[in-house]
Formats: structure tokens, sequence, C-alpha cells
């Protein structure tokens, strides 16, 4: 993974290492396509060459928002990134206001959006920002330019020269992206994060990831827009594991069935979900089925990693699996290796009870400015403890100031926010980052 130095490099290698027939794959009016390696990269040179042809130049920035995963996102990103031009994705459930806010404090030349619903947000600010040179939609939306025509006309002046000259421009220091944070008091703050700091989080985190074991299948569905999910598929991509995006939470339990995939992302909110699913289902059952479930439950309360509870817990667990938490591996597709969990704490009791049901959780932290992943379990050599985050990464230094707020040091560590040296010179000092949060 060497040879990867800048983000676009990424495609480039899964076409050299392990070329991909599904690559990334997203639903279209009930029916699932994917598209191969080779496709995704051709269709981002396509995206760049429009691009080049539109003006856009090396630090421009565009902004992206969806409503939902999928394969255009991705497409758009590569493209942008190879002009050394900058990308700026915008959570999409945030106000009208915060729109015209991130994009003119972004300077954002083109918008990039998912949907109508999105649009109308966009066409009620869209004439308070003057340098919004134009907006494209993925799906078809009377009255808007659809993205393919962008796709399209980089096909018709396809010049591969001006894009290799473009990708030879850029550095792996150079800005990537601007990833705004919601401020819950004021203004968002955009951090700065460039090819190297996600490259290298990439890097450091496939260490941790267990993914070397041949076909895994990923399903995706947290915003790509936050750095967390964006990171993780970018460490997918980087290590040839097949991606599909859910085409909402609402049907995350059908896409579940349809894919069974081996490895995802979630946030403690959704396991809780989950979790409350499977115990309103319990609490239905009568008799001796009911009496087995809770049975099961209270095992899993008391499992430990490593599973040091001796042999008449080990045998009991063996049937708890067997007779109740099997159902729920069925519930999530059959095929859930581990659950990387990030973004809040994990409730130590869940992560015990999913453990002891063989669906491991493991639990991470980071933030967007430090790109973001700076500690995580792994199962692998004892490297995973319930009620941690793991350990650090290898190319993270963490350490704990006297009042006992986590600092973080490292080549994934943002160089601070866009326009605001005032907030960057209070989080960035001495080339530590403070977090802000309180650790051991």
């Amino acid at each position: 993974m060497h040879q990867i130095g800048r983000l676009f490099d990424i495609p480039y290698h899964q076409q050299l290492t392990n070329p991909l027939e599904n690559a990334l794959t997203t639903k279209y009016n009930g029916v699932w396509k994917a598209i191969s390696t080779e496709e995704y990269i051709t269709q981002a040179n396509y995206i760049s060459r429009a691009l080049l042809d539109m003006g856009i130049n090396k630090g421009d920035k565009i902004a992206l928002i969806t409503s939902a995963n999928r394969t255009e996102w991705h497409v758009m990103d590569i493209g942008i990134l190879q002009l050394g031009a900058v990308t700026v994705p915008i959570y999409p459930t945030i106000t009208a206001e915060d729109y015209e806010y991130i994009l003119k404090h972004s300077e954002s030349l083109y918008v990039f959006v998912s949907d109508k619903s999105i649009l109308e947000k966009l066409d009620k600010v869209k004439m308070n920002i003057p340098k919004l040179r134009g907006i494209y939609s993925f799906d078809e939306v009377p009255g808007c330019a659809n993205w393919t025509t962008v796709l399209e006309a980089g096909k018709n002046i396809m010049d591969i020269s001006l894009i290799e000259s473009s990708k030879a421009n850029v550095h792996p220091n150079d800005l990537a992206s601007i990833i705004y944070t919601s401020g819950t008091t004021g203004k968002p703050k955009g951090v700065l994060l460039t090819h190297d700091n996600i490259v290298a989080n990439v890097k450091g985190s496939t260490e941790k990831f267990d993914l070397d074991r041949g076909t895994l299948i990923s399903l995706s569905f947290l915003p790509c827009c936050h750095i967390f999910e964006r990171t993780v598929l970018y460490i997918y991509q980087a290590n040839s594991v097949p991606i599909h995006f859910a085409e909402s939470l609402e049907t995350i339990s059908q896409n579940l069935q349809e894919i069974k995939p081996n490895v995802m992302t979630v946030v403690p909110r959704v396991l809780e979900k989950v979790y409350d699913k499977i115990y309103a289902k319990g609490s239905d059952l009568t008799g001796i089925k009911k009496k087995l479930f809770f049975w099961a439950l209270a095992l899993g309360e008391k499992y430990n990693v490593p599973n040091t509870n001796g042999g008449w817990y080990n045998f009991q667990l063996k049937w708890a699996r067997k007779l109740i938490f099997s159902k729920w591996q069925e519930a999530l597709g059959g095929n859930l290796d581990f659950l990387v969990s990030g973004s809040a704490p994990l409730s130590p009791r869940l992560a015990r009870i999913f453990a002891a049901a063989d669906i491991p959780v493991l639990e991470g932290y980071g933030l967007t400015e430090t790109s973001p992943v700076i500690s995580v379990n792994d199962r692998r050599n004892h490297g995973w403890k319930i009620g941690s985050i793991g350990k650090i990464l290898s190319n993270v230094t963490v350490k704990i100031a006297e009042d006992g707020e986590i600092l973080a040091q490292g080549p994934s560590i943002s160089q601070g926010y866009f326009k605001d040296d005032e907030k960057t010179n209070e989080a960035f000092i001495n080339g530590w980052f403070h977090t802000g949060d309180i650790g051991k």
C-alpha cells in the first residue's frame, strides 16, 4: 500500500493489486447495480476532464450533498481530487441556512446533490451565494441539470494526458477536503484535511482492521460526508473489499438480508435500536422459549474478552449460541464477522451481549480533526478489551495532559480550521491537537 500517497491513488491501487467486478454497488429502482474498478476509474476520469473544461483549477472547492450513500458520490470524489480541487461534503439534514453558510464560507463553485429534497432546500438560498456557478443532481430532477451531462461531456473530450498532468501536480500535503463539523454553538468549523492526513489514517487503521481473509463484502449506511464512514470506505477500497451502499436506515434490515455482509460500521444508537427490536421479540415469546431467551441474555451480560469464564459457562454459551444467538446472526444477514463502532461511547453491556452472540463490536475513537481514527479495538494479538477504545494506531502519538485531556499528534492530524486562526490556535498548540475529551 506504500504506493498510495494521495486519495485518488486508492482506486488505481485496487486496479493494480486486486481489481473488482463489483467495486461499488448501489440500488436503483429496486435493482442492485455494480460498477467495476475499471469503470470507477474511467468515470472519475470523465468527471476530471469535464471539470477541467468547466474551468476548475487546483484548490477550487466543489460541494457534495447526498441523502444516502451511493456510487456517484465516490466517482465525483475521485474525479474532483485528481485535479487537486477540494471536496466539501455536506451533511444532508442540516438547515438551508447552514447550506448557505458552508457554501459561502468554503467558496464552493459547484454543488452536486443526490435528489429533489436537497435541491428544494438549496433553491431557497442559492441566490444568496454569489460564487455558486451551478447545481447538478444525481437523481433525475425536473428543472435541474443532471450529473450525467458532466459525465458525457468528459467522455467526449477525453484527453488522458491533461488528467495525468493534473494528477502529477497534486502532492500528499495538498488540501483534499474541508469537512464542516456541526458546531453545537455558533457556526460550523471547516476542518482542513490533506490527502496525507486521510491516507495516513487509512494506512494506520488498515493494520487494525482484520481484512486480509480473502473475499469480504461490506455494507455501508453511515453518512459518507462524515470522516468516520468516508475513511472506512477508503480502507475497503484500498483492500479490495466490495462496497454495497444501503438504501437508507429504514431499509437496513432488508439490505442486510440481500447483501449478507461480513463487515460494516455502526454507531451505538443503531446497535441499541437493533437490540431493542430483538429484545421486544424475545419479550413476546412464551413458555420455555421466553425462558431460554432471557437465560441467553443473562449469559451474554457476563461475557468477557478474552472469555475466561470457565468450562461450565462455555458449555452453556455454546448452547445459547445454537438456540438463541444464531437467530440474531441470521437477522443481520448471517455472515457478519465483525462491526466497527465509533462517534459515541458504546455501552459495555451491549458490547458483551453482542460478543457473546458471536458478533464482535470493535469500538474506536477519533474526531474529524484526526481523520478520524486515533485508536480502535482489534480482535488479534489481545487488542480487544470491552469498555475501552482499543490501542492507539502505530502512526499516532497520544499523551494525556495534566488536566486529563487527550492530546494527539501524527500525520493524520489536521492543520486547523479554514479561515479561523483563532479556533485553530486554541485547539492546535505546539504540534499537539487538543481533543477536548478526557481519557486515561
